[in-house]
């Protein structure tokens, strides 16, 4: 089961807390000794810019000469 989680700082450590529906699927109890596989989840900014129009006659930059 793979779910994204947010990290939190206690202390000078970082902790992940574990969705409800993984602890249930997997029927985890408090401490168990589990293995955990941590991937950096990479942003998609497709379609950030969605709704900005064309450049106008004031975005135009002069040059300064």
């Amino acid at each position: 089961m793979t779910s994204p989680a947010r990290t939190r700082k206690i202390g000078g450590s970082l902790a992940a807390t574990i969705p409800k529906e993984i602890v249930k699927g997997l029927q985890l109890r408090e401490d168990e000794l589990i293995e955990i596989e941590v991937k950096k989840i990479k942003k998609s900014y497709f379609g950030a810019l969605k709704g900005i129009g064309p450049f106008t006659h004031e975005d135009r930059l002069d040059s300064h000469d």
